[in-house]
């Protein structure tokens, strides 16, 4: 018996005659040195090295979860505190996601996901839209985990979406731990972003706009 394959089965992946979604930026200034390179169709390999171990973890959850590759250096001054760190590689890594995007045809546009971890549970949701925005309701319950400022975790997504353009919402529905709270955000985001980023194959040539721009 044949079996037929699902119609959305190449959804994920990069079609036939599109180009290759993959881009590499360098941020440079008095603070930090960034380099990030991004590919959208791959499989969640690459390596993270931010200087800001939590921060390192995080973004893994982006790349595992994502199946974006993706390999980030960057060397900040640390011995300062990690705000500049975090802020500039959410804005290196935004302008490589901008980048590799391209024009945008035949993309989902749009990407939600529920993630819980334990008893965290949390949701994002994305919008490709050319329109920066960043809205975020996260009640932490603690002001650090292990060494890492929370107030950093909103400065690294401000990053990212001011310089990928998109509107982003993230929201922690339940939990008391604060990592848990970060971690559960950071997985739905990956997947949103994902499901945002896919092609879909019954628009491939197509602006997911009726103003046709994004």
């Amino acid at each position: 018996m044949s079996s037929q394959p699902s119609p959305n089965i190449e959804s994920s992946s990069n079609p036939s005659g599109r180009h290759d979604r993959i881009a590499t930026v360098e941020r440079i200034t008095a603070e930090t040195q960034i380099t990030v390179t991004v590919n959208l169709d791959g499989t969640g390999q690459g390596k993270v090295d931010t200087g800001v171990p939590f921060l390192d973890h995080m973004i893994d959850q982006i790349k595992r979860h994502g199946l974006f590759d993706l390999d980030i250096t960057c060397k900040g001054d640390t011995f300062i505190d990690d705000h500049h760190s975090v802020e500039d590689t959410g804005i290196t890594l935004g302008q490589a996601f901008a980048k590799a995007l391209g024009d945008k045809k035949g993309i989902r546009r749009y990407g939600h996901f529920y993630a819980p971890l334990d008893e965290a549970l949390s949701r994002a949701v994305v919008d490709i839209s050319g329109r920066p925005g960043l809205h975020m309701d996260i009640p932490f319950t603690r002001a650090y985990v292990g060494k890492f400022d929370v107030d950093l975790f909103s400065e690294f997504f401000f990053g990212f979406v001011n310089h990928a353009w998109m509107t982003v919402h993230l929201d922690n529905l339940k939990g008391k731990n604060s990592h848990h709270q970060i971690e559960s955000t950071f997985k739905a985001f990956a997947r949103a972003l994902r499901m945002a980023c896919e092609y879909d194959m019954r628009a491939l040539h197509t602006l997911p706009s009726t103003k046709e721009a994004l």
